[in-house]
């Protein structure tokens, strides 16, 4: 199953000008639905990544219809009592979400944690072109790193004062705002705190 981003981030006070095609890996290494677990291991392998991109026709012209990664080897494969290869990608393999090339790398990171995955498709024009992963989007942006930090010190009560106005996507609307507070377990806007 493939995802397609659902909105264009064209919020003024998203800084980064960084786009997705910037720090994206490519080519694309593709499997076929069919493919065994042991072929993807090898190609992973092979060419040292974590990640294979399934299409309908096993080729990088192809349809995508999912993602296998190290982790599906591990949690999906590995753990039944089944020879890997007779274990095909189809069953094992995971939806893949799909962005932009020209989309911000802001907006791959809310993506990311949007549908708890590791890594997105990139297209162009609606091609497959590479895939960006959270450790992608985490080097180029390492202040990402200190606000999800000062979010889970907020969520355990470690700060040891009040809640301060953070910036951020809010949990209810999905919209940003430099003006979240957390509330009940969720970070709001004002217009979201304001309708409680």
């Amino acid at each position: 199953m493939v995802v397609r981003r659902d909105r264009e981030s064209t919020d003024p006070h998203v800084t980064t000008r960084i786009l997705v095609r910037d720090v994206m890996n490519s080519p694309v290494i593709t499997a076929g639905p069919d493919s065994t677990v042991n072929e993807i291991a090898e190609t992973m392998s092979k060419m040292k990544i974590g990640s294979i991109v399934i299409t309908d026709n096993g080729q990088a012209d192809g349809e995508p219809v999912g993602m296998v990664t190290d982790w599906d080897i591990v949690s999906k494969a590995s753990v039944r009592d089944e020879r890997p290869s007779r274990i095909k990608a189809k069953d094992i393999m995971q939806q893949l979400v799909i962005i932009e090339s020209e989309a911000s790398v802001t907006e791959a990171a809310r993506l990311l944690r949007k549908h708890n995955v590791k890594r997105l498709g990139v297209v162009y024009k609606g091609k497959l072109v590479g895939v960006v992963s959270s450790s992608d989007v985490i080097a180029v942006m390492p202040e990402l790193v200190d606000v999800i930090s000062e979010k889970a010190s907020m969520m355990r009560g470690e700060l040891g004062r009040s809640p301060t106005l953070i910036s951020g996507y809010c949990d209810e609307c999905e919209e940003w705002s430099d003006y979240l507070v957390y509330v009940d377990g969720k970070f709001l806007c004002e217009e979201c705190r304001a309708g409680e």
